[in-house]
């Protein structure tokens, strides 16, 4: 269950539901007819069906009971021999949820509007084959699961910052302290554009060293990661301490830290597109600090020394754009959302024109169509000195 707010027509927190489990169950077969040969009607089908508007948490609230079950066959009779087909049950669901059954099979995945994935078929009607005896409909267990629960996910260490920057990015109010877990479930808030474009970001449980072992709240965390489309590193420029008995880490380590717990719990996650926010500017010596963060990130290599040998990244990752703001003043959030939205932009570019190359070529013969977009990792040999890591400057520094 994840906590959200809903910054446009409610300033209360509600329910956010990312997934939901199920029972369904076919409807049974109608009784055959055996003086007169006649058949029983079908059971009815059990079908999960997305439509626009639909959220799980308004599934979970009109049906707490959560049992789906289809309508039974008509029985043959003297006047209809062949008995109606028992009415078919429909789970109406959001576009972007993927349905698997309680063994994680996926039985199928809702993409668009009218999408149908069928979970639960009829019996059999009684019939000459069957003895005129109908069969039972099928029974299961489903889970459906949201794909996709905000377009950027904020990534970074306990006491970061990141509930401050959603606050700060939206009008959502997440809990806010100076010490540390204070997210303990993901929160939702919507950036706003003068286009009225709206993008979602989600304020995620900080990560502790260790969380692709579930250390900490890690497998939840890192679930929740998978289901955004961009990450968002928001690091302290002046580094951070867990606690008294744990190493200090500066502003680099706890990136190539991140970058790693990633790693370990996905080898593909960090091929995510990320914008790294440096947070805390309003600090003394923030600027320093900053500079020697750039140097770093333009040459990772040189300073792998700085981590234990099992915690330097094999891939490195390179950042959309590297932004220093304040949280707590609002410098550079402007900037910030400019950042984000040309990020998110590149991404629609690129995938709308993949998509007409792939249809282009389905329609010459050439290969089958293909709907997806692959994010290439750099490897770790990768040459950074030949790369430019700039740091995107706010206008209103």
């Amino acid at each position: 269950v994840v906590h959200c707010v809903d910054v446009l027509t409610d300033s209360q927190y509600g329910n956010f539901v990312d997934n939901l489990r199920l029972y369904v169950r076919g409807g049974s077969g109608g009784m055959g007819l055996p003086r007169l040969g006649g058949q029983g009607g079908k059971g009815g089908d059990v079908w999960v069906v997305a439509q626009k508007e639909m959220t799980l948490k308004r599934v979970k609230d009109k049906y707490p009971q959560k049992r789906f079950i289809a309508g039974v066959g008509t029985n043959s009779s003297v006047r209809a021999l062949r008995g109606q087909k028992g009415e078919d049950q429909e789970v109406l669901a959001p576009p972007g949820i993927t349905v698997t059954n309680d063994d994680g099979k996926v039985l199928g995945e809702l993409n668009t509007e009218g999408d149908r994935v069928l979970v639960a078929r009829g019996g059999q009607g009684g019939s000459y084959h069957s003895e005129f005896l109908p069969s039972k409909g099928q029974t299961r267990q489903i889970r459906l699961d949201l794909k996709l629960i905000a377009d950027l996910g904020l990534v970074g260490f306990p006491n970061a910052g990141k509930s401050s920057l959603l606050t700060a990015l939206s009008h959502a109010k997440p809990q806010i302290a100076s010490y540390a877990f204070t997210t303990l479930r993901p929160e939702i808030g919507k950036v706003m554009y003068e286009d009225h474009k709206q993008i979602s970001v989600a304020d995620l449980p900080g990560l502790i060293e260790g969380a692709h072992m579930n250390r900490g709240m890690g497998h939840q965390f890192l679930k929740h990661v998978e289901r955004t489309r961009q990450l968002l590193f928001v690091v302290d420029v002046c580094g951070f301490q867990l606690a008294s008995k744990t190493p200090f880490r500066s502003a680099f380590e706890a990136v190539q830290l991140l970058i790693k717990e990633l790693e370990l719990y996905k080898e593909d996650l960090p091929c995510k597109p990320a914008v790294l926010v440096v947070n805390k500017m309003d600090l003394p010596d923030a600027e320093d600090k900053l500079t020697e963060l750039q140097e770093q990130l333009l040459n990772p290599h040189e300073f792998s020394h700085l981590l234990p040998d099992d915690m330097v990244p094999k891939n490195n990752m390179v950042f959309r754009h590297v932004v220093p703001i304040s949280a707590a003043t609002g410098f550079g959030i402007a900037h910030l959302k400019t950042c984000i939205r040309q990020s998110l932009d590149k991404d629609a570019s690129m995938a709308t024109e993949s998509l007409h190359c792939d249809r282009l070529q389905a329609l010459r013969g050439a290969v089958p169509a293909k709907n997806t977009l692959t994010w290439d990792c750099l490897t770790s040999n990768t040459n950074f000195s030949q790369r430019n890591v700039e740091i995107d400057t706010p206008k209103d520094s």
